[in-house]
């Protein structure tokens, strides 16, 4: 076994880059060709019915927006209710023609029921499911005071990925999943304590109004994977080519921006 182990080590170096060599150049052209068709032909949302959920603040508030502008139906979902009649009224003025609010913690699984129960008893279908509500959690290492507070967290963020990537498989061609990868976009969430802390917002970070209208194109196009702001793919294609570098960029940004950011008083 461990002679059959070493012959594949020896033998998959090469034949990958013969295959990149021969192959490559015409996956580009087939991923052109993709990109270029999927901007020809945008979905076109108008009339259909759409459930967001974390849609009272931040990116579900404002990726309901961009559908309002185009005349889809909305279910905003949150817990705050009072919020959800603001971004509600704002989406009726925006040219959505039926909204409706339902207030709710979709950590509780009977609530998850209610929100797509009362989509369906009221619009009599359900097109798109935003799955948006969230939270966020960074801390450094040490001011853990037991690793088991970050197990559920890096866990789920983890297994949320993979779980999506196979119910993709399952559900194809049905039902489409996009997976969005939200890098630094200045919300509630982010905004308040690094402007608390520095005295302005970061400087890298997107407005929430930009990242939802990427998001929003991305899904009318049928992406399977949407990075906002768009360089984080780019990013990650250094990370896979030259990672010492990206460590060594990552690193310099972390000791000036990162750890004063986020090291407790």
């Amino acid at each position: 076994m461990d002679m059959l182990v070493t012959i594949l080590d020896l033998l998959f170096p090469p034949f990958t880059i013969i295959f990149l060599v021969l192959f490559y150049p015409f996956y580009l052209l087939l991923k052109l060709i993709i990109y270029i068709s999927k901007h020809l032909r945008f979905e076109n949302v108008a009339g259909k019915v759409v459930l967001i959920t974390g849609a009272s603040s931040g990116i579900g508030e404002h990726i309901a927006y961009e559908y309002a502008k185009k005349g889809a139906h909305l279910v905003l979902v949150a817990r705050r209710k009072d919020r959800l009649e603001v971004v509600a009224e704002q989406s009726r003025q925006l040219g959505s023609g039926d909204v409706i609010v339902i207030p709710g913690d979709v950590a509780n699984v009977e609530d998850c029921k209610k929100f797509i129960d009362e989509t369906i008893q009221h619009f009599g279908k359900l097109d798109h499911l935003v799955n948006n509500a969230g939270i966020t959690q960074t801390l450094l290492f040490e001011n853990y005071t037991q690793i088991q507070e970050a197990n559920p967290i890096m866990a789920s963020k983890a297994a949320l990925l993979r779980f999506f990537e196979t119910l993709r498989v399952e559900l194809n061609p049905d039902i489409k999943i996009t997976i969005i990868f939200p890098g630094v976009i200045a919300t509630d969430m982010s905004s308040p304590r690094f402007i608390e802390q520095y005295g302005s917002d970061f400087i890298l970070s997107q407005s929430v109004s930009k990242c939802a209208k990427g998001i929003f194109r991305g899904i009318g196009r049928g992406e399977t994977y949407i990075y906002e702001p768009s360089r984080e793919k780019w990013v990650l294609l250094l990370k896979n080519l030259c990672p010492e570098i990206v460590d060594y960029l990552t690193n310099c940004l972390f000791v000036r921006y990162g750890k004063p950011y986020f090291k407790r008083e």
